[in-house]
């Protein structure tokens, strides 16, 4: 009988070793891009020059489409007063845009930014990526939901885990290939997450980026805003209230 809790400590310390620890994903800052300091930057999306951005608070949320270059907002929709606007993702023509805790995601033209349909959904918006087939979307938990890109209809979950324990209030997300990278709310933490098992396989600490940005010493002025350009491989990254935006060379694999 006294050697029932041994074996399950071996089961558990056997069963731990299958998950492999993550490794530091280093980068290097290529160049800084002027940002609105003003933008409460909730969602971040590029797509040929151009980016598409969402930024929160009531009363001021909004979608946008950014100038990479000079950082001039070329056009804007302000959300209406009760809705707090979150996460981005552009599907084909379209962007989806989260609220945080009304329930709703707004779908736009992204060329005229006009409204044009919403999705009900249930518990609170954070994060959203697509990639290519499918939608997934954090709510500050440990878990990723995915789904229909046509119909917003929950598909089912992934448990994000790095070396076997879950991480919590992941954020803002860029689908990325097989992967999906996801910022740690309030924190300079990206992970990578492989999304057909939920386990990180990289780390980024971009403590730099939050230094280099000189941010205003606001705490709500955190890292937040991910957003990848498959033709260069290279990342646009940002924080709310941050006045400036990098653009990011992972290195490695």
């Amino acid at each position: 009988m006294k050697r029932a809790p041994l074996y399950c400590l071996l089961l558990f310390v056997a069963l731990s070793g299958c998950d492999q620890s993550a490794s530091n994903q280093e980068f290097n800052i290529l160049r800084a891009f002027p940002h609105d300091p003003h933008a409460y930057t909730q969602g971040l999306v590029f797509q040929d020059g151009i980016l598409y951005e969402s930024t929160g608070r009531y009363g001021e949320s909004s979608v946008r489409k950014v100038a990479l270059e000079t950082g001039e907002v070329l056009s804007m929709e302000a959300l209406p007063e009760e809705y707090f606007g979150e996460g981005l993702a552009l599907v084909g023509s379209e962007l989806v845009q989260l609220t945080w805790k009304a329930g709703v995601a707004l779908v736009y033209d992204a060329e005229s930014l006009t409204l044009k349909r919403t999705y009900d959904y249930t518990g609170e918006g954070w994060g959203l990526c697509y990639d290519g087939e499918s939608l997934y979307m954090s709510n500050g938990s440990d878990r990723l939901t995915r789904r229909d890109a046509r119909t917003f209809e929950a598909l089912g979950e992934i448990a994000v885990t790095k070396d076997g324990f879950p991480v919590w209030r992941l954020n803002e997300l860029e689908c990325v290939g097989d992967q999906i990278f996801a910022n740690v709310y309030q924190t300079n933490r990206i992970v990578r997450v492989d999304k057909v098992t939920g386990r990180v396989t990289s780390e980024m600490d971009g403590y730099r980026l939050s230094v280099a940005s000189k941010r205003p010493p606001n705490p709500e002025a955190v890292f937040n805003g991910i957003a990848h350009d498959p033709g260069t491989g290279y990342f646009y990254m940002t924080g709310k209230l941050w006045p400036d935006l990098f653009e990011i060379q992972l290195l490695g694999g």
